[in-house]
Order: structure tokens, then C-alpha cells, then sequence
């Protein structure tokens, strides 16, 4: 049983990928707005095994043959120290992922793992291909805010100044990489997404995860979660960090739709 669950754990598992679809009701949607799509990737780790350069490229071919009308990106797209990984740099991560195509855009914030390797270099690489890079600001989309918080690790997160710019009553998305700074943000969001956890990288029957990196508590490690006044996503990820291993929280691509209240798919 043991060799199973370590072969499993080790060798299948983190190479499967799992699309997770929820349905957000937003109660200021504008009059007439069809539903946005919104697809949410996180934790990359690209370099570590099960995710290389070509598993990146049909990564992005599969969000892309979704169809998403945006893409929301959670950073941590380096690996640092993960057993078995071999480093690749921004620009190569950053030129798969400017092969995504949502026609409102592609919006990012970055990691701990991508400053403790080349933030700067990981932001720009991003940029360059038309990827927005937010750090406590805050962009539009079609009809959605997106406000950007810096890394809880490495950074400053200013949530304050992540929303200043965006008018009240308006649907808005907090994109953060660590779900430690949940209860900074002012006011009420539409839903707050968030990685960083892996969600534990293993995730035992009754127990759930054993282990999770960061502040946030262990309640916060994955899913959906209604905490503080706030409704949370905190992703699996993609890929993984210090031991290439994932027993019970398989790597997903999260796919939002946001709509008016008692508006039909």
C-alpha cells in the first residue's frame, strides 16, 4: 500500500490536471453585461519535476481552447530549491504564457519564490509580453476591477492601495499570491483568489493538510472559503515546491463565471 501511495503521490498525480468551475452571482453587475469567464493559474513552479517548458505549452493550450475571457495569473512562476527541478529563467516561462489569448487580458501578480529568484526580471519578462503586472494597483477589464496585492514574504501588500483607484459598487477581483492577507482587504470584493499553499501538496482523508507554508491558517489551505466578510478561492496550484510530490490536491486550473444575480448561464 505504501509503494502505491508513493508512486501515485510521486509520479502520477502531479502530472494530472484538474478543471475546477464555480459560478459567482455579483449583485452590481452591469444591466445587459453577458457573464465573463475568468480562468485562475497559480503556482507554476515551471522547472520543477512534471513541469517543464512543454508541459507549460499544453497548459496554456488547454486554457486557451477554453476559451476565458481573462486570465488571472498568481505567480511563484520559478522554482527555488524544489528536489529534482533544474532552474529555468523569466524570459522562456514568460514567452509560453504570452501565447494565452483571453480577449480582455492577462493579469498577474508575483510570488515569493519569483523575488527570492528575479523579481524584477520576472515582471518585466511578463510585461513584455503584454502581461499586466500588478503590485498594489489595480487595472479594468471589460466590466471587472482586478486589484493586484504584493507578496506577503517578500513584499509590502498594501490593500489600500491596491483598491484606491476603483469605484465603489463595481465588481471587483483581489488577486493575491498568498491567502495570509485575506482580512487586509477594505471592504467587501466579489471574490478574493489566492495560491501559495499547494493546498499543502498532500491532503489526507479527515485530516486534510498536514503542512502548509505561510501565515495563513490551515482552514485557508484550499477551496472555496468564507472568512473575514470575504469569499475566497485558494488553488492547488500547478506545480510543486521543496519535494516534487502531491497525494490528494492534484494541480487545477480554476474557470470563474461571473453574472448578474438570477441571470441564467
Amino acid at each position: 500500500m505504501g509503494l502505491v501511495a508513493g508512486l501515485w503521490g510521486f509520479a502520477i498525480e502531479p502530472g494530472l490536471l484538474e478543471d475546477t468551475r464555480l459560478e459567482v452571482e455579483v449583485p452590481q453587475w452591469p444591466v445587459g453585461q453577458k457573464p465573463v469567464t475568468v480562468a485562475f493559474l497559480t503556482d507554476f513552479h515551471v522547472g520543477a519535476p512534471h513541469v517543464g517548458l512543454d508541459r507549460l505549452e499544453k497548459l496554456v493550450a488547454h486554457v486557451n481552447e477554453g476559451a476565458p475571457d481573462m486570465v488571472l495569473l498568481g505567480g511563484d512562476f520559478l522554482i527555488n530549491g524544489v528536489l529534482g527541478g533544474t532552474y529555468i529563467p523569466p524570459e522562456p516561462i514568460a514567452r509560453r504564457l504570452g501565447a494565452l489569448r483571453p480577449p480582455l487580458g492577462v493579469v498577474a501578480v508575483l510570488g515569493n519564490h519569483d523575488w527570492w529568484n528575479d523579481g524584477p526580471g520576472m515582471g518585466a519578462s511578463l510585461a513584455a509580453q503584454g502581461i499586466v503586472v500588478l503590485e498594489n494597483r489595480a487595472i479594468r477589464l471589460g466590466p471587472i476591477w482586478v486589484a493586484g496585492l504584493a507578496d506577503d514574504t517578500t513584499r509590502k501588500p498594501d490593500a489600500n492601495a491596491a483598491m484606491a483607484r476603483v469605484p465603489k459598487g463595481t465588481p471587483l477581483i483581489g488577486l493575491m499570491h498568498d491567502p495570509a492577507n485575506l482580512r487586509d482587504w477594505p471592504g467587501r470584493l466579489t471574490i478574493i483568489l489566492a495560491g501559495h499553499t499547494h493546498a499543502g501538496q498532500v491532503r489526507l482523508p479527515l485530516i486534510g493538510s498536514p503542512i502548509i507554508p505561510g501565515r495563513a491558517p490551515r482552514a485557508h489551505a484550499y477551496g472555496l472559503i468564507k472568512d473575514y466578510g470575504q469569499t475566497l478561492y485558494v488553488s492547488a496550484g500547478i506545480g510543486t515546491s521543496i519535494l516534487p510530490v502531491r497525494f490528494g490536491a492534484p494541480p487545477e486550473v480554476v474557470w470563474l463565471t461571473l453574472r448578474g444575480t438570477g441571470t441564467t448561464p
